[in-house]
């Protein structure tokens, strides 16, 4: 060593020296595992705000972490630079380092035919959101977005966000009741009371009400109990066969009487037309003829024989 060279800038070098060997050795410890980790690029695209999302971010499938995200861009900026301002479609390009094995693009695109989406979610009250990846039921109810570029990674389609579909979901709400008549609703909710209490309480002009109308049935329950543990149903039953057979009976019998009487006028009105016969024909043989033969009247439903005894 020269007499001229100062000795702390000697201990300064090793020190510094020293200190870089240590940053080293501190990345290649803690961070050596993910500089040589296998690992491989998928991109999606996102029509929302991407708020709290940034470089850096987690990406889980189903809460395992299994990247993070490398870039967040906007499709005009990557892929639209020579479309017209007014015709880009303005996408989040969100790029992610997936760690494992490389996956072929073949095997994605199977993956998000069996409905593998991407969807920001947010960590909690910090704010601070990751990208999940799941396998999504009905993910064919909303269709990935439409893009005419060539992506530079293979591509999983996203989700809406959950937060934004909410706030969607009550500002239709908050739309549907602006255009709503409430006044209109108010009225024939009250109508509807009205009705209701009418129903139950009855208007008095007639209608007693459900609940008086309940009250009697039970009543009349209460009776029909009554009479079936007192054996009296029976008895009123048997009578009421024995009534109805004989009321057979009396109609049987009439109709029978009834028969036999009419054959009797019959063969009377029978005798009546031949003697108005004679008489028209020859009435001096009503005076001066032998007497007409005696009616005999029919017996047991049979006919009798008519005109003289020979």
């Amino acid at each position: 060593m020269s007499a001229n060279s100062n000795p702390n800038y000697f201990r300064l070098g090793v020190f510094v020296l020293a200190a870089i060997a240590v940053l080293i050795a501190v990345i290649l410890i803690f961070g050596g595992g993910k500089i040589f980790q296998k690992s491989f690029m998928v991109e999606t695209y996102i029509k929302q705000s991407v708020t709290g999302l940034d470089t850096g971010a987690d990406v889980r499938f189903r809460g395992v972490k299994i990247g993070q995200v490398t870039l967040i861009g906007l499709s005009g900026d990557i892929y639209e630079r020579d479309v017209p301002f007014n015709e880009r479609r303005q996408y989040v390009v969100v790029r992610m380092q997936i760690y494992g094995d490389k996956v072929s693009p073949d095997q994605i695109q199977e993956f998000v035919a069996n409905n593998l989406r991407a969807r920001v979610k947010s960590m909690g009250i910090t704010g601070v959101n990751y990208v999940e990846f799941d396998f999504v039921a009905p993910a064919n109810l909303t269709p990935a977005l439409v893009f005419n570029w060539k992506s530079e990674y293979p591509v999983i389609p996203s989700m809406p966000n959950q937060a934004d579909e909410i706030l969607s979901g009550l500002q239709k709400f908050i739309s549907t009741l602006n255009g709503m008549d409430l006044d209109s609703t108010t009225q024939k909710f009250d109508q509807l009371l009205v009705n209701l209490n009418t129903i139950m309480a009855g208007d008095g002009k007639g209608n007693q009400g459900l609940a008086v109308s309940v009250q009697n049935m039970n009543v009349i329950l209460g009776r029909l109990a009554k009479v079936t543990d007192n054996d009296e149903l029976n008895v009123l039953m048997r009578e009421l066969v024995g009534s109805m057979v004989a009321l057979r009976q009396t109609i049987t019998s009439m109709q029978g009487d009834t028969q036999y009487t009419i054959e009797n006028l019959k063969q009377t009105s029978e005798q009546l037309n031949e003697l108005t016969r004679i008489a028209s024909q020859s009435p001096a043989s009503l005076i001066w003829g032998e007497p007409p033969p005696k009616i005999v009247l029919p017996s047991n439903g049979t006919q009798g024989q008519t005109g003289a005894s020979k």
